[in-house]
C-alpha cells in the first residue's frame, strides 16, 4: 500500500497536511453538476482517501450544487481530528449548471453558511475566494470589496483561513494587505506553467500553492513525452505528471480529483515516483512547446 508521507508536508494555515490531498470537484454529476450516477461509489472514495492517510480535501458548495459537501458529510462527519476541509466561494451555478459569479456581501456570506450547513462545521478551516472577475483564467482586478466580507466572517469564527483562487501576483499583494492569505490555488500543471515565478515567490513567503487541474482538468495531459517517460518508469502519464509537481516547489500541495477508488490509489502511488534532473528537464519541454510534445 502506497505511504503518502513519502510525498512530504507543508503548512495550510496552523495546520500541518500532507502534499497529497484530494479533490472533491468529481464526485458532482456530469459537468459538476446534479447528483453523481453512484453516489455509494462517491462515498467510498472519500472513505478510501481518508483510509490512505489523505488530510486534505478541497470542496465547494457550488458543485452540484450542495451535492459533494453532503456526499462527504455522508461519508466522513464526524469528522477525524486532523481532516483540513478546504472550500471556495464566489460562484453559483445557473439552472442549466452554468457558472455565474456571486461576489456581492450578501451572497458571500450565504455561502459560507451553505458551506457550513451541507458540511455539518461550526467553522471552516480554510475559504477560498475564488475571483470571478474572470471566468477562465485570471483577470485583473480589486477583491478588496469580497476580501473585507470574508475577513469579517472570520472575525466571527465562521472562517478560520482565508485564501485565493484564480488571481493574479497583484491582487495576492493585495489580499495579504486585509487579512493573512494561506494558499492560492490557481491552474498550473506540465503544460500550463504561467504562475511559474509565482510558485517560487509563494514558496519563499511559506504560502501554500494548489494546482487546480494538476492533470490538465476536464481534457486530460495528452503527450508524447509524458507518455514516453511514463512507460520508461512503469507509470502511468498521470502519475508522471503529479510527481513532476510534487518535485517543482515545496509548497505545492496537490488536489488530483477521482470518482474512482482504483484512480484515487493511481493518484496517491505518485508520492513513490522520484524523478531525476535528466527526467525533469524532458517533462519541462512539454511547457516549451505543447503543442508538438
Amino acid at each position: 500500500m502506497t505511504n503518502i508521507n513519502t510525498a512530504g508536508t507543508f503548512k495550510l494555515g496552523d495546520r500541518t497536511v500532507k502534499r497529497l490531498g484530494y479533490g472533491a470537484m468529481q464526485l458532482a454529476g456530469p459537468g459538476v453538476f446534479g447528483p453523481p450516477k453512484d453516489r455509494n461509489a462517491a462515498v467510498a472514495v472519500l472513505r478510501e482517501a481518508v483510509a490512505s492517510g489523505v488530510d486534505h480535501i478541497d470542496t465547494s458548495d457550488f458543485y452540484g450544487p450542495h451535492v459533494t459537501n453532503q456526499i462527504i458529510r455522508e461519508a466522513l462527519h464526524p469528522y477525524p481530528d486532523d481532516l483540513v476541509i478546504v472550500t471556495k466561494i464566489s460562484a453559483r451555478r445557473g439552472a442549466r449548471g452554468s457558472w455565474i459569479p456571486a461576489m456581492s456581501p450578501k451572497e458571500l456570506t450565504q455561502a459560507v453558511h451553505d458551506n457550513l450547513r451541507n458540511l455539518g462545521l461550526e467553522r471552516l478551516e480554510v475559504v477560498n475566494l475564488r475571483s470571478m472577475l474572470g471566468v477562465h483564467g485570471p483577470v485583473e482586478g480589486s477583491l478588496e470589496p469580497q476580501l473585507t466580507v470574508l475577513a469579517e466572517l472570520q472575525r466571527q469564527g465562521l472562517v478560520r483561513h482565508i485564501g485565493l483562487s484564480n488571481v493574479t501576483s497583484t491582487q495576492i499583494t493585495e489580499g495579504r494587505r486585509i487579512c493573512e492569505i494561506v494558499c492560492v490555488q490557481n491552474m498550473y500543471n506540465l503544460a500550463h506553467r504561467d504562475d511559474d515565478a509565482l510558485v517560487d515567490e509563494l514558496a519563499a513567503a511559506g504560502i501554500a500553492y494548489v494546482p487546480f487541474f494538476p492533470l490538465g482538468g476536464f481534457t486530460p495531459l495528452q503527450s508524447t513525452i509524458l507518455s514516453d517517460v511514463a512507460g520508461q518508469l512503469g507509470a502511468t502519464p498521470m502519475q508522471v505528471a503529479l510527481a513532476w509537481l510534487l518535485q517543482r516547489a515545496p509548497n505545492i500541495l496537490l488536489i488530483p480529483g477521482t470518482s474512482s477508488v482504483g484512480h484515487l490509489r493511481e493518484n496517491l502511488a505518485a508520492a513513490d515516483l522520484k524523478l531525476s534532473g535528466e527526467t525533469v528537464a524532458m517533462l519541462n519541454q512539454i511547457a516549451a512547446d505543447p503543442v508538438h510534445a
